[in-house]
């Protein structure tokens, strides 16, 4: 019987970590901070902030694949970036608390503006 628990205990332990996304270089640095700036101000200067938040948030799911389609759109992108801050970006997308951390940022300049 105990066999049976310690198989069960075993393939519980792997089960809980097994469809896991994070990992624990999901924080942000410096360079993730500043670039995230940079796009908050370029919304909130062009008084965007309502679509920009309608587009994260109803993607926030999805942000993974968005940053993969981003790589198809490198063309367009690279109006608001340079080629190495756009790879910057893709991969500052790919961490799941960076939809939260922009929108946030986005909302904080746009509280500065409008005092």
């Amino acid at each position: 019987m105990s066999g049976i628990a310690s198989r069960q205990t075993r393939f519980s332990a792997w089960w809980s970590h097994a469809f896991a996304v994070e990992t624990s270089e999901d924080g942000f640095d410096a360079e993730d901070e500043a670039l995230a700036e940079r796009l908050a101000r370029f919304v909130v200067r062009r008084r965007m902030t309502a679509p920009a938040l309608l587009v994260l948030e109803t993607g926030r799911p999805f942000n993974f694949i968005g940053s993969q389609f981003l790589v198809f759109l490198y063309p367009f992108v690279t109006l608001i970036f340079s080629a190495a801050e756009f790879e910057r970006f893709i991969l500052f997308l790919e961490k799941r608390p960076s939809i939260e951390f922009l929108v946030d940022k986005i909302l904080e300049l746009e509280h500065e503006r409008d005092e």
